[in-house]
């Protein structure tokens, strides 16, 4: 199953049109679709394809083991004789570029990072391999992919050996909304928009993970299916994602971001939470975080100055991280005990209050969505975050979700999921736009997206300058 990612398939098609050997970078979480986006990619070129995956990392695995992965692989593609091993990297990719030819190429270097991890070496042998045999080939793409975004900007992007080489990165994302109704095929159209939405603030927009979904149970048995029984994929991934990732580096990281579970946070925040001192140790975990795509730093401007805020707040921004902290880890030995029963998902403790943080979240990972729906794609915003205004002794503090602004309009976002949605939100939003400081001559719009039965008095009344419905997004009106 092959949905959306077509301007990033275009992207790379485009390459053909070259006359000289292509390098590639791809990076993103695990299970986002990368391997499958490559893949695609070499079935519609129908070209020759060389696909080697580096082996995950095990307890006693030694460089010897990874070259001896390689040339196994190599040999079983390209039809090249079984023989001896490479006694280095340098050698691997001599006996790559051999099988290479002068026929239309696509080489797949999947998982680069565990390929490369245990040889100090290992970039510089393939820069050299690069400028010496590949770059030779002008039929040839060469791809290198990973999980570990980390090594690859440390590595390949910010090596200076590799300096202008790469022709395309690609950094591969969760697919939006409203293509991820797609996985319910047939039956997408009988179902009500509130059970896809359930499911997809567990999943996000992770294909992997929408791959399991079966249309034909309701949105609570998927979730239960997928979470919350003994070796569901949902039970035992994130360990899976994270040791693999972050190795020795897992732990502090992961208590990063169970100070996060429950709501954005500062650096300093952060640091009160893990009761350390601020400095850039936070920080260098934050920026692996936010590069494996687990954590977004929301910046914006101060809508008052006009200039960049100096509170910048941190998120969990995948949405299976934050629901597996908050509500698989904590229940995990009975998950494994097959005796976490319930009898729907709605009479677990804060489960509405879980799902509306999660819906707040899937809308902030698709805000070119909400963009196209207030014709302001086409705008130049300045702005695009959310942003939290602190109390001081001259005004009030608020709490914004979404902020968007242009030059001379702030467009005030409120994302609200509530299964009876009623006027007293007119209130709500006039206390925080009361209490935003913004300059004389700024125009400010209101809007709210919502998921729940709006009350007609709402819509009648005026006071929204746009409301747009979750199923908006989902059906991609």
């Amino acid at each position: 199953m092959f949905i959306g990612r077509e301007d990033d398939i275009q992207g790379l098609m485009d390459l053909w049109k070259k006359n000289t050997a292509s390098l590639v970078t791809c990076r993103g979480r695990r299970r986002i679709g990368k391997s499958t986006l490559i893949e695609e990619f070499a079935a519609r070129s129908k070209v020759k394809f060389i696909e080697i995956v580096g082996e995950a990392p095990r307890p006693g695995m030694t460089n010897d083991d990874q070259l001896a992965s390689f040339g196994k692989q190599l040999s079983a593609q390209t039809g090249l004789p079984r023989t001896a091993p490479p006694r280095d990297w340098f050698e691997a990719f001599l006996r790559l570029d051999a099988a290479v030819g002068a026929a239309r190429t696509i080489v797949f270097l999947d998982e680069i990072s565990w390929m490369g991890q245990y040889d100090k070496d290992f970039a510089g042998e393939l820069k050299t391999a690069w400028d010496t045999k590949f770059k030779k080939h002008p039929k040839l793409i060469l791809v290198l992919c990973g999980s570990v975004s980390t090594w690859i900007e440390a590595n390949i992007l910010n090596n200076t050996g590799f300096a202008g080489r790469a022709s395309q990165n690609l950094v591969i994302g969760e697919l939006p909304i409203d293509r991820c109704r797609e996985f319910w095929g047939k039956a997408a159209g009988r179902i009500a928009p509130r059970e896809i939405l359930d499911v997809l603030s567990v999943t996000g927009g992770v294909p992997r993970y929408l791959e399991e979904i079966d249309p034909s149970l309701s949105a609570n048995e998927n979730i239960r299916r997928l979470c919350f029984r003994p070796k569901a994929i949902l039970r035992d991934d994130f360990s899976k994602i994270f040791n693999s990732v972050f190795g020795e580096n897992a732990v502090y990281k992961n208590k990063i971001l169970s100070a996060l579970s429950d709501a954005p946070l500062t650096l300093s925040e952060i640091a009160n939470a893990l009761k350390v001192e601020r400095g850039g140790i936070i920080s260098s975990h934050l920026t692996e975080l936010k590069t494996a795509g687990l954590v977004a730093e929301d910046t914006g401007l101060n809508p008052a100055t006009g200039k960049p805020a100096k509170c910048v707040r941190y998120r969990i921004c995948d949405n299976y991280t934050r629901f597996y902290l908050r509500y698989i880890r904590p229940n995990e030995t009975m998950i494994d005990k097959d005796a976490f029963r319930f009898n729907t998902l709605e009479a677990l403790p804060g489960w509405n209050s879980i799902l509306g943080l999660q819906f707040e979240n899937l809308i902030l990972n698709n805000i070119p969505l909400l963009l196209r729906k207030l014709s302001l794609d086409r705008v130049l915003l300045k702005s695009a975050a959310p942003w939290r205004q602190l109390p001081t002794a001259r005004k009030k503090g608020c709490q914004i979700d979404l902020l968007l602004q242009s030059e001379r309009s702030a467009y005030v976002v409120e994302i609200k999921r509530k299964s009876a949605i009623d006027t007293d939100i007119e209130e709500e939003m006039s206390r925080k736009i009361r209490a935003l400081a913004l300059p004389r001559d700024m125009t400010v719009r209101t809007v709210l997206v919502y998921d729940g039965n709006l009350s007609p008095s709402v819509e009648a009344r005026g006071y929204f300058d746009a409301l747009i419905p979750v199923s908006d997004f989902l059906l991609g009106l």
